[in-house]
């Protein structure tokens, strides 16, 4: 007998109301990246590939949210754990939320069954549905923004995590960069201490010396110096 389409959300939440509980004892961050990234992307927003194996992680998440027929919005996330456990362990295109070209595109995800338990499975599947939301999202789009408007030098600092050790006016583990600037007043000599380290310069850090940086090459050493010097105190 053909179950009917209105049928499928109450049947979802069912089969996963007995293991809710018991996914919560794996970790599920780790268990994503370790089954799902050898072929979804799982940056958010994602990135794109030429060759990509199939669709990025956040597509799945939203596109499975979005399609996915249940009437009463707190029945979504139990929902989607049961959908998602049971496609990825059996796989078929007559369960897939995707369009047809999609399909075609990517094929079928072949079945991860003994690759995956069902409790890690939904494990995995409660973490993609709580960290894939277009919330986090947003939110992370216009932290991106924010972070492309900011100077070249700052870009850099706070992606080598400069920033660890170093503040922009503030002592932390090392001298701030407006009291290096203050001091050196010489791009080169910043660059240089970049890229060499340095040892015994700020008793006032207690001499705590400053690691090389031999993982940055000069352009970026220089890019930092400079901006470092435009930190200097009036």
């Amino acid at each position: 007998m053909k179950i009917s389409n209105c049928f499928l959300p109450v049947i979802l939440i069912l089969l996963s109301a007995c293991s809710t509980e018991n996914s919560r004892h794996y970790d599920a961050q780790k268990l994503l990246a370790e089954k799902c990234a050898k072929c979804h992307n799982l940056d958010m927003p994602p990135k794109t590939y030429e060759d990509e194996k199939a669709p990025p992680m956040m597509a799945v998440a939203f596109h499975v949210k979005d399609f996915m027929p249940v009437r009463n919005p707190a029945d979504k996330k139990p929902a989607f754990v049961a959908f998602v456990t049971d496609y990825v362990l059996h796989p078929a295109a007559s369960k897939s939320f995707c369009d047809k070209q999609s399909l075609e595109s990517y094929g079928l995800m072949p079945s991860q069954k003994g690759n995956i338990s069902r409790p890690e499975l939904e494990a995995v599947a409660e973490y993609i549905y709580d960290t894939y939301t277009k919330e986090v999202f947003l939110k992370k789009m216009q932290e991106a923004n924010a972070f492309a408007r900011l100077p070249e030098g700052e870009r850099l600092a706070r992606t080598y995590g400069c920033f660890s050790c170093h503040d922009t006016a503030g002592r932390k583990v090392g001298p701030s960069f407006s009291d290096i600037a203050g001091r050196y007043r010489d791009a080169g000599r910043i660059s240089e201490s970049i890229e060499n380290g340095s040892r015994g310069k700020w008793p006032e850090s207690r001499n705590i010396p400053m690691p090389p940086r031999h993982d940055l090459n000069a352009s970026v050493c220089r890019i930092l110096a400079s901006w470092i010097l435009e930190q200097k105190r009036p």
